[in-house]
């Protein structure tokens, strides 16, 4: 899969309701559990062996591409530095670029541990690759969940709505035809052109990542450091067991 597929960040939201809380550095640079956002979308990627991505950020988040080179110098990173006007204009700019196919994409506030990135990553991979396939959770941590509605083989039966049995991560690995939003029509979100891709006879997937949160606020911040924290004890517990046996 690293061989064959390139990754995507998007990250050049405003992290508005972050500064309200308090945060001064841009979003890409929030900490959780002391690694920024950033930093833990890249560590994601790296898990599931894809190398080459390429990032969107604001035109204030120069910052942001200066500690990535820092600390990532052996990744193939092509950066895009423009300022959108929603998720789907970022979205855009990033299924835009690279080489066709597959591309497996991530807003940089979707914080989930690694090893369940890349076993999303793996599961979606043998899916075809004329599908998108969604990362969905049953953990609603979202203002404004976008419900996902699965059928038992894990086909999307249904997107939007009130209610649904899971809703979106925010990781995506979008077929070719996924990747040319520019055939759609105007659409004012992420959430409206993934509706028309569906609708318009997409063949279309969810997989599982049990714990993601999405990171908008000072209170997910703190529940991603929670989970962070639960991980690390268990792998403490493992690591004890291990040494007694």
């Amino acid at each position: 899969m690293a061989a064959s597929i390139r990754g995507g960040v998007i990250a050049a939201g405003a992290g508005s309701r972050l500064r309200a809380d308090g945060w001064t550095v841009c979003k890409p640079l929030v900490e959780v559990a002391g690694v920024p956002l950033i930093g833990a979308v890249l560590r994601n990627f790296a898990a599931a062996g894809v190398t080459a991505l390429t990032i969107i950020v604001n035109q204030r988040e120069l910052d942001c591409i200066e500690w990535v080179r820092g600390r990532y110098p052996g990744l193939d990173i092509d950066f895009i530095v423009k300022t959108t006007a929603s998720s789907l204009e970022s979205f855009r700019e990033v299924t835009a670029r690279g080489p066709a196919g597959p591309m497996l994409v991530s807003t940089v506030d979707a914080w989930c541990a690694p090893e369940d990135f890349a076993r999303f990553a793996q599961r979606a991979a043998s899916r075809p690759d004329d599908a998108t396939v969604l990362a969905v959770t049953p953990l609603v941590a979202d203002e404004k969940p976008l419900w996902v509605t699965l059928e038992a083989d894990g086909r999307v039966a249904a997107i939007g709505g009130v209610h649904g049995s899971h809703v979106t991560a925010g990781v995506y690995r979008l077929s070719a035809r996924a990747r040319r939003v520019a055939e759609a029509p105007p659409l004012p979100r992420l959430r409206d052109y993934l509706r028309w891709l569906r609708d318009h006879g997409e063949p279309m997937y969810g997989e599982t990542i049990e714990t993601v949160v999405d990171v908008d606020r000072g209170e997910d911040v703190a529940a991603a450091e929670a989970l962070a924290r639960a991980r690390r004890r268990g792998e403490e517990r493992v690591r004890a067991g291990r040494r007694i046996g």
